[in-house]
This record gives structure tokens, sequence and C-alpha cells, in this order.
């Protein structure tokens, strides 16, 4: 709780146009004391606050200006998390308080621990940053607790390797991913860190390959969820924004021969066709899904599946991609076109996939 009698004094006594001497007139005590007061620098006996108290017309408590903060579990926690966010240093302090009330509570635990890393890092300290690994070591045996699904002991130790980078214990922190590199998620963090601070460049390049093909689908599933947002707004304009950015990106992957985005590709001209056709841009329309018949037929002819085709990519043994598009990419396109339901858009593809 926080008490706030030296700026009640001072807001009292204002609002009544009484200066520091007049006050200490009707107090009996020197002008001296009242200032002391009002700058927080002593506190009045408890007589003199009950008299204060009587004199402003209000009582003890609203004078002492107490808050009581409300300290239940999920309460704190959120506070935590309050001074994360504001960079408020002071926090340090109420998380070893609230550490010690609920040692055992999964939430406090972490935050407290997530506030001790980021507070490290900003203050450079790596005492903090020892503490924040006891305290996700422990949190990481509470997680039965956990109703966060974002948080799991992948991402816990995740973070324990991020304090090791912090403290500068490089090889720890990898050793510690690729333990726990469930699913890929630290492939692109492992492959920096043997890159630059351990100078491991060819044992790096796996784990950056690996990264980068699956921020592409990552990105092109990204990419497709703005597009059935965008399109079911009617905002046609930034769809194209997102479809032509997303083709510039697989573009820049290619290196001069087919390769499996293009079937990807392919299928993106059929929905900036889709886009072009409901802003009365017939020809426009009908000028993008002959690109995208051109260019499923080119890969169709010479599919490549193999993720080694794409720039930077480097992997030592074989390996594919694979989709949901179809058996071929001239399939994707006509799927896509089916799946959009829009009669102009399947007539005018009719037209273009019958022409020669």
């Amino acid at each position: 709780m926080e008490m706030k009698l030296a700026e009640n004094i001072r807001l009292f006594r204002k609002q009544r146009s009484l200066t520091q001497e007049q006050l200490s007139e009707v107090l009996g005590v020197t002008v001296g004391a009242v200032h002391k007061w009002e700058a927080g620098l002593s506190i009045p006996d408890l007589r003199l606050i009950m008299e204060m108290a009587d004199f402003f017309d209000t009582s003890v408590d609203v004078l002492l200006g107490y808050e009581v903060k409300d300290n239940r579990k999920a309460a704190t926690a959120l506070r935590l998390k309050e001074y994360l966010h504001s960079k408020d240093y002071t926090g340090v302090t109420e998380a070893e308080k609230a550490l010690k009330k609920y040692p055992n509570c999964f939430e406090i635990v972490y935050g407290s621990a997530m506030m001790y890393h980021i507070f490290g890092i900003e203050l450079s300290d790596r005492q903090m940053q020892q503490r924040a690994l006891k305290l996700f070591g422990h949190a990481r045996l509470l997680l039965d607790q956990n109703q966060d699904p974002t948080i799991s002991e992948f991402t816990i130790f995740g973070e324990m390797a991020q304090v090791y980078i912090t403290m500068g214990e490089y090889l720890q922190a990898v050793e510690l991913m690729k333990k726990y590199n469930s699913g890929g998620i630290y492939n692109d963090l492992i492959g920096v860190m043997l890159s630059s601070c351990c100078k491991r460049p060819d044992e790096a390049l796996p784990f950056l390959s690996e990264a980068l093909i699956r921020n592409v689908v990552s990105g092109i599933r990204v990419v497709t969820g703005y597009l059935n947002i965008f399109i079911d707004k009617k905002d046609y304009k930034k769809a194209q924004e997102m479809i032509l950015w997303e083709m510039k990106i697989l573009s820049g992957l290619k290196q001069g021969k087919s390769s499996f985005l293009d079937k990807m590709e392919a299928v993106f001209y059929a929905i900036l066709a889709k886009t072009q056709l409901e802003e009365g841009h017939l020809e426009e329309a009908k000028s993008t899904l002959k690109k995208a018949k051109k260019m499923a037929e080119e890969f169709d002819a010479a599919p490549c599946y193999d993720v080694n085709a794409l720039r930077f990519v480097s992997y030592e043994r074989a390996a594919s991609a694979h989709d949901d598009l179809g058996k071929t990419a001239m399939d994707g396109v006509r799927k896509a076109v089916s799946e959009i339901k829009d009669e102009k858009l399947s007539a005018l593809w009719e037209e273009v996939s019958n022409e020669g």
C-alpha cells in the first residue's frame, strides 16, 4: 500500500487558501515542521494527523491517502506485466514480494522471470539474468498451472537459451535450443548463433536453410489469411498490394529455373485476377489469368519440388516441398478459381484456358 500524506496536507491546505505559516499557527507548530511534512521529510505524530483531519473536515484515512493494492494472485500477476510494459524498474521489488507470497504460482514465477530477463538486458545486469534463469527453471516445474497456450516447456527452454546468450554463454544456449528444437522453432536463432558467435558457418547452414523454407511457407499462409480478409471486406486495392508484395519475395528466391514457388505464384495470379475483375478491369484480369496459365503450364512441363533449387538454401540431404494445391500447377489454379466462387472469374478462366 502507498501513503500520500505529504501531498494531501499540501492539497487540503491550498484548497482552503492557507499558507504554510497560517496552517502552522492553527496547529501550534513551526512553519518548518509544516514544510517538512509537505516535502515528505518528516511525518506528523498521530495527534496532529487527527487534528488536521478534523480541521480539514475529512477522515484520517483520506488524509493519509492509503491506497490498498489488490494483492490476489491474478491482480499481482497483471501488475507485474504492467511494470514490465512500462519499463518501471521498481517492479523488481514488487516481483520479489510477490514471489515470497506466491512462491509456487506459475503466472507470477514466469512473469517475474521475464521481468528479470528483460530488465537485466536493459540494465546490463548479469545477476538479474542469473535470477531469471533460476526462475524460468522453477516455472517449468509449475507448467501444469499454465493457462497460456503460447507458453510451453519448449518456449521456456527457449527463454533460458536467450538468457545464456545475453550472458555470453553461446554454446550452452545453442545446445539447449538444439535439444528442445520442437518443430524447428529455434532453427533461425541456432543458425544465427552458430554463424556468428560460435564461428561454425557450415553447421549453421542447414538450420538457416530450414528456417528460410519455414518462413516462406509461413509467409504464404499469412498472406492467404490477409487476402481472405481483404476480399471479404471488398478492399481489393490492399489485396492486390499484398499479392504483388508476396510475389516479389517468391521471385527473389528463384534461380531462373522452375521451382515449386511457380505453382504458388500461378495461384496468386488467379486471386489477383479476381480483384481486378471486381474493380471492373476485365482486360487486365484476362491478361493476369493468361500469366497464371502460362506459369502453370511451364511448371507442369518440368515440375521441380526440390527445395535446394531455391536461392540461399543449402541442404546436405535431399528435401522436397509439398502442398495441398493439387497434383499439378494447373490443378492448383483451377482449384483456386473454383473456391473463389465467382461466375465472372470462372467464365473468364474457361475462356483463357481454352485459348490456343
